[in-house]
């Protein structure tokens, strides 16, 4: 723990302790459940009160930076993977955008027949035959998304297909289809005995159900995509003009 501040400075000790407490946070040293620093030790370190040190620290664990467990300690929250709503892209390609390495913890691809739900999405006969595509991703510590999507008769897929592409470059490909529009609701649920175990958490805990149309350019619906995302590793954000 190599960490210094000004005792000569304007800002306050506590504003100048978040700071360098910042920096120890994105430096990974602390990532996977390692206990952070105690108070004390950050306190006789830089020399303060072990009050300025748990002032700062509580503006850390407010901003959901730090979390305090009764009887462990103070570890780092794990980051958010933050979603803009104005913005789409595939899962793929926004885990590119943003630097994170993801890996596949399942990919199943199958033929079915067309629900009359799904006949109606889709526009096309009941019992119509269809791809479906099942995906668990996540990181290399924990998947953290669990992916269905069904789609048109126009779209097909080579059965030994991996998946590691973005799935919209692979239509465009395979089909020559460009999907260009999507229409998405958010839901929250709670993750039932099955989704609690493709996702790695507790029975009951808390989900976000996304389910999206996809479209191309005519508006004709392509795709039918229900994701579901671990609460504790997602935020959507929303940008609204007036």
């Amino acid at each position: 723990m190599n960490i210094t501040i000004n005792h000569n400075s304007a800002l306050p000790l506590h504003k100048q302790i978040e700071n360098v407490l910042r920096d120890l946070i994105d430096t990974g040293e602390y990532d996977n459940g390692k206990l952070f620093p105690k108070e004390v030790d950050i306190s006789n370190r830089l020399g303060v009160s072990r009050n300025t040190v748990r002032q700062a620290i509580n503006t850390l664990v407010t901003e959901g930076l730090l979390i305090r467990k009764k009887g462990v300690g103070t570890t780092v929250a794990e980051k958010k993977i933050q979603t803009k709503l104005s913005e789409w892209h595939s899962f793929t390609q926004e885990m590119n955008n943003k630097g994170i390495p993801f890996k596949n913890y399942k990919v199943q691809l199958t033929k079915v027949k067309a629900t009359e739900e799904l006949a109606l999405l889709l526009s096309i006969e009941e019992g119509k035959e269809i791809m479906k595509l099942e995906r668990i991703r996540g990181d290399k510590d924990m998947p953290f998304v669990h992916f269905v999507s069904w789609f048109h008769p126009k779209i097909d897929f080579d059965e030994n297909e991996s998946f590691e592409k973005p799935l919209y470059d692979i239509i465009e490909e395979r089909s020559n289809i460009i999907l260009t529009k999507s229409s998405e609701e958010l839901l929250a649920m709670l993750a039932d005995k099955q989704l609690a175990l493709d996702l790695k958490v507790e029975e009951g805990s808390p989900v976000l159900f996304r389910k999206r149309a996809v479209a191309d350019p005519g508006g004709r619906v392509m795709e039918i995509n229900h994701g579901y995302y671990r609460g504790d590793r997602f935020t959507y954000q929303i940008e609204i003009n007036r």
